[in-house]
């Protein structure tokens, strides 16, 4: 009894920790929105330019992921938080200091970094304290919606430091001072013993072997398309709607903070719909839903999407965690950091890529209108293929497989479904 008591404590300090992990660095990657406009007057830059305020961190992140995820599985998952942890701390206090758009954008490239590499050792993590695939999804769940909540805590300090006449910049210091706790808290706790379960080198040329599996392939590439979708929201949504008039007063204030605030109660909501209902309809539906909403916002301009786009933000909630999740739980637990690597570099290659592409057409035609055009492709792109998964559902037995070899336990019926 002691000793299962014991256990439930430690899961219980390292799911709060991971959960935090992902509030503290929401806070600086999804305030990019409510920033960009600032720069864009303060250093006098088109919309493309500005845009690399968001690139430059997606960017390193996708780096790290490819080339840094197998540390998680090599050096253990502890010491690569650790690492991650302080790294982030250290470039969040160092970017107070600056006041050039450059320096900016290397600390960004730092903090990058930082976070590719301790959110791998946390989602390696999440593999090793959970107790079936479907547990891995439902806790996944979880976590984004914590990662939702930083992105409402985040913008809602940056709005509120403008209104005092305080810099923007301060947020990094408050991220990085909520980065020390975690960090004294990463140190003490106590983690998941691991036995050495293969003989195959752990490095970067494993991770690359993995980009040619192809279920790390196709959850990746729906990873890809997700994430060029959601982006289109959160970073082009305020320059689609400056200068509008025409809708309530309090939709154009807080358009950004409605959109994460479905997103994150949409996540938490997933953590219980994941255990109950099958996985690719859920997905297959939603991501339909999302096409409709893109597309009306295109056709009935800023009249509907004022709207349609932060309602959007309750759709796009579980897609996310559920194909990250979904794509690890194919591998093996001593593969999960690399996955999770291989996962995380499309992730972040494509929050890179697809508001780069949006920012060049709006500049070409003169207006984000057209930049959200493009948006409504990814969104149709990834409807078909979540639409695909769930008509031919490939990877069921191999999860189920998995919930046998990996956690112990047969798969529930829920998870025999999806």
């Amino acid at each position: 009894m002691g000793n299962g008591s014991a256990g439930s404590r430690r899961t219980w300090v390292l799911r709060s920790m991971i959960f935090m992990m992902f509030t503290m660095f929401a806070m600086t990657t999804d305030s990019a929105g409510v920033i960009i406009p600032r720069i864009i007057d303060e250093f006098h830059l088109s919309m493309t330019e500005a845009g690399a305020f968001h690139y430059a961190t997606m960017a390193a992140i996708a780096f790290a992921g490819i080339f840094l995820g197998f540390l998680a599985d090599r050096i253990g998952h502890k010491r690569t938080i650790l690492i991650g942890l302080t790294l982030f701390a250290a470039s969040a206090y160092i970017f107070v200091s600056g006041s050039s758009f450059l320096f900016f954008l290397s600390m960004l490239v730092l903090s990058g970094f930082a976070i590719g590499i301790f959110k791998t050792g946390a989602l390696a993590l999440i593999g090793d304290i959970s107790t079936s695939t479907t547990d891995h999804t439902s806790t996944m769940n979880t976590v984004e919606g914590f990662f939702g909540v930083g992105a409402i805590i985040g913008p809602a300090i940056v709005i509120s430091l403008l209104a005092k006449g305080i810099s923007w910049q301060w947020l990094y210091a408050i991220a990085a001072t909520l980065c020390v706790i975690l960090l004294v808290t990463a140190s003490f706790a106590r983690y998941p013993s691991k036995e050495k379960r293969t003989e195959e080198p752990i490095d970067l040329a494993r991770t690359l072997r993995m980009m040619k599996n192809p279920y790390a392939l196709a959850f990746s590439l729906a990873a890809f398309l997700y994430v060029a979708v959601e982006c289109a929201v959160y970073v082009w949504m305020p320059m689609l709607l400056k200068g509008y008039a025409g809708g309530p007063a309090f939709l154009l204030a807080y358009s950004m903070s409605i959109f994460f605030a479905f997103r994150a109660a949409g996540r938490f909501m997933g953590a219980w719909v994941m255990r109950r209902y099958n996985w690719g309809t859920v997905l297959a539906l939603f991501s339909f839903i999302i096409l409709a909403l893109f597309a009306a916002s295109i056709w009935g301009g800023r009249a509907f999407a004022i709207y349609l786009l932060p309602l959007s933000g309750l759709f796009m909630s579980m897609i996310y965690p559920t194909i990250n999740s979904k794509g690890i739980s194919c591998f093996p637990k001593e593969k999960h950091g690399a996955v999770a690597g291989v996962i995380l570099f499309f992730t972040c290659a494509s929050a890179a890529l697809g508001p780069l592409a949006m920012g060049a057409v709006g500049d070409l035609f003169g207006d984000m209108r057209y930049g959200f055009m493009l948006a409504f492709v990814f969104s149709f792109l990834l409807f078909a293929l979540l639409l695909a998964n769930r008509i031919y559902n490939p990877a069921r037995e191999l999860l189920a497989k998995l919930d046998a070899s990996e956690y112990g336990a047969a798969a529930s019926p829920q998870e025999a479904l999806s």
